[in-house]
């Protein structure tokens, strides 16, 4: 048997979604900027898919901009942002300290540019719309705050903290890569300035994402060359997979009420199953999280032989980003909710889609607690614990 839950990674293609990238691959291939017949029925396709994606995030379509993911929309919004507020004399942005590297290393680049980058407490799992208020001054140029953490499924006050921001003519940046497609998502109702999403998060094609900004932001190029997105992203349009995330984004925010009430059930059905394992954590909010998102912290154990031993049961998951899966170091999102070094190498992330079943749910319950008692009995460090010569952290 084998159980997918690594779905914050990425998702599985969904077939109704390949299937509408098909026809641009070898039937419509021409170049949407081509002005013969079969490239006007390629910029036909462009121009519908903007649409359709607009309407998901209730957007107008000349606000969105097609990018290669997250990570380039990421950048870009902030790179953006710095730009707008340096001209007006501002260079301080306010972020939190368990975002994705995307954000998190571009305004590191930011500060060796002068700019100041205030990163609010998680100690909670979670940011309040006060620390936000109290972070912001006449020299902030930006908030970049995301909308769900990839790693612990914590969803933050996004509404609140746009209300926030527009109040104090601030413009709001809010990393949605984990949240566009799983939980509702309106970047009129929520104030939002610029906004990140990718497709592969909710069963699109890889290498595709949006960059979402309001009318009258101007943006930074990242690449120059052509007048590809009115302009602001040169290249030709990879349309199959535009085509492919405009159906993906259709397909959730369709179903995305009946697939959040189904993965939430899973959820907290998985969480009750593993809390019961001695020693262990659960991180993030139990209620304020994302529908398909788990994550554990077990004592005495280090994530990696965690994974591997699980795969052998047939049940891949893993211990966080799937960006540093490669580190050895400890997750940062971990140690910014103040989990030791020694309990945030032992961390389990499960993540559903809606094609998990209760059938395979129930099955990582079974398994993952014969893990952990098996990994335990190996460690001398465990034993010692046992013994009473160390003492538990959790």
């Amino acid at each position: 048997m084998v159980v997918y839950l690594d779905n914050a990674a990425t998702t599985e293609t969904a077939h109704q979604v390949v299937e509408a990238m098909l026809p641009y691959f070898n039937g419509t291939y021409g170049n949407p900027s081509s002005l013969h017949s079969m490239g006007q029925r390629a910029k036909e396709a462009l121009d519908e898919a903007r649409r359709v994606v607009a309407a998901s995030l209730g957007a107008d379509p000349t606000e969105i901009y097609f990018t290669s993911g997250g990570s380039e929309a990421d950048n870009q919004a902030i790179l953006s942002a710095a730009a707008i507020g340096e001209r007006r004399g501002k260079k301080k942005i306010i972020t939190t300290a368990f975002e994705h590297h995307a954000v998190l290393h571009t305004l590191q680049k930011l500060e060796k540019q002068g700019f100041e980058v205030v990163y609010l407490d998680v100690s909670t799992g979670n940011v309040t719309v006060q620390q936000v208020a109290d972070a912001i001054d006449d020299n902030t140029c930006l908030v970049t705050v995301m909308m769900a953490n990839n790693e612990i499924g914590s969803i933050l006050p996004i509404s609140e903290i746009g209300a926030l921001c527009r109040e104090r003519k601030v413009l709001l940046h809010t990393d949605a890569v984990q949240a566009v497609g799983h939980i509702p998502v309106n970047v009129r109702a929520m104030n939002i300035d610029m906004l990140s999403l990718s497709a592969h998060k909710f069963h699109g094609p890889k290498g595709i994402g949006v960059l979402y900004a309001r009318k009258g932001i101007a943006l930074t190029n990242l690449i120059e060359g052509g007048a590809q997105e009115r302009g602001r992203r040169a290249g030709t349009e990879n349309l199959p997979a535009i085509v492919g995330l405009s159906v993906a984004i259709g397909d959730a925010t369709e179903k995305l009420n009946e697939n959040m009430q189904k993965m939430t059930a899973l959820r907290d059905r998985l969480i009750a199953g593993l809390s019961k394992i001695p020693h262990s954590v659960l991180n993030g909010d139990p209620l304020n999280r994302l529908p398909g998102n788990v994550h554990f912290c077990f004592e005495g154990i280090e994530g990696e032989s965690l994974l591997l031993l699980l795969d052998e049961y047939g049940i891949e998951a893993s211990s966080g980003s799937a960006c540093t899966s490669g580190s050895l170091d400890p997750s940062h999102v971990l140690l910014a909710i103040g989990r030791p070094h020694e309990i945030a190498h032992g961390s389990l992330r499960l993540t559903l889609s809606e094609y998990t079943t209760q059938q395979e749910i129930d099955y990582a319950i079974e398994v993952v607690p014969k893990v952990v008692e098996r990994l335990r009995a190996m460690s001398p460090v465990w034993r010692d614990k046992v013994n009473g010569k160390r003492p538990f952290l959790l």
